[in-house]
């Protein structure tokens, strides 16, 4: 079956995770251009906040307080879009938590809390928004990472979870396509971005926890997230050097366990304060769209070209061409 999806002014847009970071960015972005959009996540006051922000800016929102990790409230959440817009056209699952810690002095009940965020939080929402999206159509949109396909020191457990919400999105993927539902399921996979992850995460490391460079701006996964409201996306990297960590990892998986105690460090700043509050039980957003600490870089060249497969085939031809010339001359 076909999917056809609306233009993005035509649509309900729900996004979990909205009460800070890459979910208030595109929240804001989308009313922005016209999208009625409802907001979801456990911190009620940041979510008001980000609703009168919006609606002071002349676009339609409203919110609702769930925590995705319990099925039944974010199916109640999915009630509040209905009972105020009719329907929903784009379910985003961004919801996500971190903690920065080595596996083995991982807390279980902070493993466990994260999985049910970041793995059972998209679970839960694409179940429900199947529910409200399989006679009409629409699109599931799930925020993994490049953690998704590339394994991580010290955000082990993050780069776990992620790893398993590729595995569930892939296979829920292939079901519905199956099924012949109109539902376009994509997955978004960011490299670092600046976000307040960090300060919110569970730190069991010395000093401020950091976001693995490079960084990139929230703002370019807002884009690549509304791009797959509107059109059909398997996934989408964010940040081409994300996608270059990726392709390295992949391909040199023994380099890049060798080279892990060099990454690790730069996941901590131990000279500046470490962070003692984390929002992995208890929301505790401020809600902050960026870091204030590492400032995103507002380009990605890549992510952009990912949106038209030729441009990105000529840009795969270049980056062979260049490697076969830098190979030829260190021959000579």
């Amino acid at each position: 079956m076909t999917v056809s999806l609306k233009l993005l002014a035509d649509q309900v847009v729900v996004i979990t995770g909205a009460s800070s970071g890459i979910g208030l960015v595109t929240a804001k972005l989308a009313a922005g251009r016209g999208a009625k959009v409802v907001l979801v996540a456990r911190n009620e006051a940041a979510l008001e906040k980000a609703v009168e922000d919006i609606r002071a800016e002349g676009g339609d929102a409203i919110f609702a307080v769930a925590d995705v990790g319990v099925i039944e409230e974010v199916q109640a959440a999915a009630k509040v879009a209905i009972a105020r817009y009719g329907r929903i056209d784009t379910w985003v699952n961004n919801a996500g938590t971190a903690i920065y810690a080595k596996l083995i002095d991982t807390p279980l009940d902070e493993h466990r809390r994260l999985f049910q965020t970041n793995y059972f939080g998209a679970v839960h929402g694409s179940l429900t928004a199947i529910e409200h999206l399989r006679i009409k159509g629409g699109a599931i949109i799930t925020i993994g990472s490049i953690a998704s396909d590339l394994p991580s020191a010290v955000l082990s457990a993050y780069s776990a979870s992620k790893h398993a919400v590729k595995g569930f999105v892939d296979a829920l993927r292939m079901e519905i396509t199956a099924d012949k539902l109109p539902i376009a399921i994509t997955l978004i996979k960011p490299a670092g971005i600046d976000t307040p992850i960090a300060q919110h995460a569970a730190n069991h490391v010395d000093g401020e926890a950091l976001i693995p460079p490079p960084v990139y701006d929230p703002t370019l996964v807002a884009e690549a997230i509304l791009d797959a409201a509107q059109h059909v996306r398997r996934d989408i990297t964010v940040g081409g050097m994300g996608r270059l960590q990726v392709l390295l990892g992949t391909h040199f998986p023994a380099i890049l366990d060798k080279l892990s105690g060099i990454l690790a460090p730069a996941m901590s700043d131990p000279t500046a304060k470490k962070t003692t509050e984390t929002s992995i039980f208890e929301p505790n957003q401020l809600g902050q769209e960026r870091s204030g600490v590492q400032p995103g870089r507002r380009t990605s060249l890549y992510t952009a070209a990912e949106r038209h497969p030729v441009a990105i085939g000529a840009i795969a031809l270049f980056g062979l061409g260049a490697i076969l010339v830098l190979l030829g001359s260190k021959r000579e």
